[in-house]
């Protein structure tokens, strides 16, 4: 009797070097979902005829009908190559940068990714960002340029324009490579036609072809151009014939196999940069070598709420064998779980399994705590993998409510729920105002889940129009602020100053962990010396949060290890609103200079401390210089030469800058700077502005100092509509 296929999966996963995990992901409408459906049926998984047009892995209603991937999407399939078996584990992610947020989390648990580019688009912001999303975490790419037919039929370009055109789109993506890839990796990860790390195709018309697939099986460019040439029936036929001979999965998965590591050889490298431990221990020897006897690591990349199963957390097993009934540890949850099913992905199905050894990316039942980005380990509490931080932050709002009073609770379990399934939403339940706030990465980010609460969720709504978050900051640097326990026993002494340009790259770059540290953290030590920090300020550095960083600058406190921790939480709690306006704080460099403190712990327990380090953050915050800071986006913007005015005049109505104007063709690309405040109901603008014929992709997101005149202005709209009042603000 055949072998079923998750009887072959499951044969496979105990061979780690037979094993690829990888990833296919591309600037929106590249074509990735036609291109993994294609993989899907070269594995036997879903009929020839079906693929690029069932869009398999978009398993979400609003996914078909919006015609975009919103959620990450695994599967695992089978590859064979000349008589030997791989297993592929695939991870299909979304495009539009609102969704960006799934991408970051789905590189943790892959080796290698497939980058997509249209033909006759080439490498476009999106693109950079995926490189840099997959390049921040060890990620190994390979190129595939789609659409190809698109150049023969709609451009017909000859052979030697394509030619041009390639070359120009690989030296594109490898300067993308170069730029951001760290400098180990710069000239080893480069992509190439010679090397077989690039390939070409149509996704649609399921073929594909690679330098080392034309030597193989002899098949010339020249055949490639003549399956377009003649009536439609003919070329219907021609290319029926081309995908025969060259099949897309495997001209893809041939190069996967070859050029993609397997999980043992890539976390030798992956490890020593997403996990802190130390290498030389037990745990760090068994992560290095993804030993299936060590002790389980399993990081959670996804959480999906099944209706039938509960919740289930996807992820990658990075050491250790993940059996069902394990007792774990949740350790950033801080709490215990009991792993109930373990199961394999098999696109929208998944298959119950007993057991999986490291180095799969597997579906795990029962661990009700666990959040995106979660460490689950046996025999309780280890040192956690480097927290997963995504490129943007949100910066647009939605406050939400329940139509029904009596469905508040419902809506208070569903807004948890949508957290763990999309942790880029951040939600804010507000036990004062009772308001209940989301916020997302962009408009649509926010509509679709709006959407899913209503539809999928049955939860009846209300929202308000979108809001902005800004952000605060400081100006000068402050005096020393004393603050003072209400017991009057304890003062401590703050100081406040603006975070130095070149520690905020450090911490947007990733070259700089988040989270607290412990004395002497060479991660933390290294980077500030290279920028010219001497090593005992270095070393002072207890914690980074949102972009801002706190030091002890303390000398010869005899307790000041026992308060640091009820220090570092309200140092957190002040960061995450700040003084003006309860908005989150930026870039702002925090001391504590001095204390002194009562020696009974008694005196110095939580209630003491907490409202002393708050009143002494704060005051310095007052008095030095505080602003706001209002989020910016970088945009292209593509529209026909004739609309260049219409273009520039919506940007000035919009108080945006023009950075850069490109004539390519009959098409102009302008870069734009404008604040996200004014881009609601953006793309209706454009589209009217440019007869519909405009559109506009983000490249970049900052934060930059609100004018002087909208100052003032803004603060009071938020005071009011947060309901604040002048005693809660402030010092």
């Amino acid at each position: 009797m055949a072998e079923k296929m998750v009887e072959k999966v499951t044969r496979l996963m105990k061979q780690p070097t037979q094993i690829r995990n990888i990833a296919i992901c591309a600037h929106i409408d590249h074509g990735k979902t036609t291109f993994s459906d294609n993989l899907l049926a070269g594995a036997g998984m879903m009929s020839e005829e079906d693929a690029g047009k069932a869009c398999k892995l978009d398993f979400h209603e609003d996914e078909q009908e919006r015609g975009i991937t919103i959620d990450s999407a695994a599967v695992s399939m089978v590859h064979v190559v000349d008589g030997k078996e791989f297993l592929i584990n695939l991870i299909d992610t979304p495009g539009h940068v609102d969704f960006g947020g799934d991408v970051t989390r789905a590189m943790r648990a892959v080796d290698g990714a497939i980058v997509l580019i249209c033909a006759s688009e080439g490498a476009m912001p999106q693109t950079e960002t995926v490189l840099r999303q997959a390049l921040r975490e060890r990620v190994k790419p390979i190129l595939f340029i789609n659409k190809v037919d698109r150049l023969i039929k709609e451009l017909q370009l000859t052979p030697e324009e394509m030619q041009q055109r390639f070359v120009k789109q690989i030296s594109d993506v490898n300067k993308i490579i170069r730029g951001i890839a760290p400098d180990e990796y710069k000239d080893l990860w480069q992509v190439s036609i010679e090397k077989g790390t690039v390939a070409f195709g149509s996704a649609f018309h399921n073929w594909g072809i690679s330098l080392q697939y034309m030597k193989k099986k002899s098949v010339s460019f020249k055949e490639i151009i003549d399956a377009y040439t003649g009536t439609d029936e003919e070329i219907k036929s021609k290319v029926k014939v081309l995908a025969k001979k060259a099949p897309i999965h495997e001209v893809v998965l041939d190069i996967v196999t070859e050029h993609h590591p397997d999980p043992v050889q890539a976390q030798k490298y992956r490890i020593p940069k997403l996990w802190h431990g130390d290498l030389e221990s037990t745990d760090g020897k068994s992560l290095m070598t993804c030993n299936p006897n060590g002790r389980l690591f399993f990081i959670i990349t996804k959480v999906v709420v099944d209706p039938q199963a509960g919740e289930i957390a996807a992820g990658r097993l990075f050491s250790g064998t993940m059996r069902k009934g394990d007792e774990v540890f949740l350790n950033l949850a801080n709490s215990p779980g009991r792993v109930q099913q373990v199961y394999v992905y098999n696109g929208a199905k998944k298959e119950i399994v007993d057991n999986v050894p490291a180095g799969n990316i597997i579906g795990v039942g029962g661990l009700k705590a666990g959040m995106p980005g979660e460490t689950v380990t046996t025999e309780g509490k280890a040192e956690p993998f480097e927290k997963i931080t995504h490129i943007f932050d949100p910066v647009v709002t939605k406050a939400i409510e329940a139509k029904r009073p009596s469905d508040l609770p419902k809506l208070i379990d569903v807004l948890r729920q949508v957290q763990k399934e999309d942790p880029t939403i951040t939600i804010e339940i507000n036990e004062e105002t009772g308001e209940h706030l989301m916020h997302g990465m962009g408009e649509l980010h926010l509509e679709v889940i709006e959407h899913r609460i209503i539809k999928e969720k049955g939860v009846e709504v209300k929202t308000s129009p979108p809001i902005v978050v800004y952000r605060e900051t400081v100006t000068k640097e402050s005096p020393e602020v004393e603050g003072k326990s209400p017991n009057k026993h304890n003062k401590l002494y703050f100081k406040v100053e603006p975070l130095e340009p070149e520690v905020a790259t450090l911490i947007k770059e990733g070259k700089l962990p988040t989270g607290r540290y412990k004395k002497k953290d060479e991660n933390v030590i290294g980077p500030l010396r290279e920028i010219g920090w001497d090593s005992k300020m270095a070393q002072n550095v207890r914690a980074e949060k949102n972009g801002n960083i706190f030091v002890d600058q303390t000398r010869g406190i005899v307790y000041i290890n026992e308060i640091m921790e009820m220090v570092l939480d309200m140092f957190e709690d002040v960061i995450s609103s700040g003084p003006l306006a309860k908005e989150p704080c930026l870039n702002i460099k925090v001391s504590l200079m001095d204390c002194t403190l009562h020696e009974d712990a008694i005196h110095r327990g939580p209630a003491q401390m907490y409202p002393a380090v708050r009143e002494g953050i704060r005051g310095a915050m007052m008095q030095a210089g505080p602003v706001l800071y209002e989020p910016l986006q970088v945009m292209r913007i593509e529209a026909p030469n004739d609309y260049v005015g219409e273009i520039s005049k919506i940007v000035s109505s919009k108080r945006g800058q023009l950075l850069d104007m490109q004539q390519e063709g009959d098409i102009t690309v302008v870069t734009a700077k404008m604040p996200v405040g004014e881009l609601f109901g953006w793309s209706n603008d454009l589209r009217s502005a440019t007869g519909g014929r405009g559109n506009s992709s983000l490249i970049d997101q900052t934060f930059e100092r609100l004018p002087g005149e909208l100052q003032e202005k803004i603060k009071n709209q938020i005071v009011q509509r947060k309901g604040l009042s002048a005693g809660s603000l402030g010092a």
